[in-house]
């Protein structure tokens, strides 16, 4: 099973492990960090535009068309610390027909973060105290 692990570093930075992988995972200095990485909200926001960006290369791959340099932006709002709301726009640089552009549009909207976010996965969070 896929699984992530956070160390703290010192203040609120985070070593963060995800299968081998690794990043700094921080809070802004307005925040009280250190800014030695994104906070947790904005690498949610990096998931989201690779996670559309990778869905929709792997789509055009299956349909065939050469969709180019992909670029996916997403900007947050926020209500207090937790995003309100995220706007992504997905340029492609190819033209592309009505209809492609539609399908592209919604498989994009349909990205596994994308519907994580939309509330379509169950999250529980189970409290485990290990003395040691």
């Amino acid at each position: 099973m896929p699984r992530a692990v956070a160390r703290r570093r010192g203040g609120y930075a985070h070593d963060v492990e995800v299968d081998g992988h690794s990043l700094v995972v921080d809070e802004s200095i307005e925040s009280g960090g250190a800014n030695r990485g994104p906070s947790p909200t904005r690498v949610l926001a990096a998931a989201l535009a690779s996670c559309t960006a990778i869905t929709t290369e792997m789509y055009a791959e299956r349909k065939g068309w050469e969709l180019g340099e992909v670029n996916v932006e997403v900007e947050m709002e926020y209500y207090g610390p937790v995003p309100s709301s995220f706007t992504v726009t997905l340029t492609i640089p190819v033209e592309l027909t009505p209809e492609q552009q539609e399908r592209v549009r919604a498989i994009a909207g349909k990205c596994p973060v994308h519907r994580a976010l939309s509330r379509e996965t169950d999250v529980t969070i189970t409290d485990v105290v290990v003395s040691g």
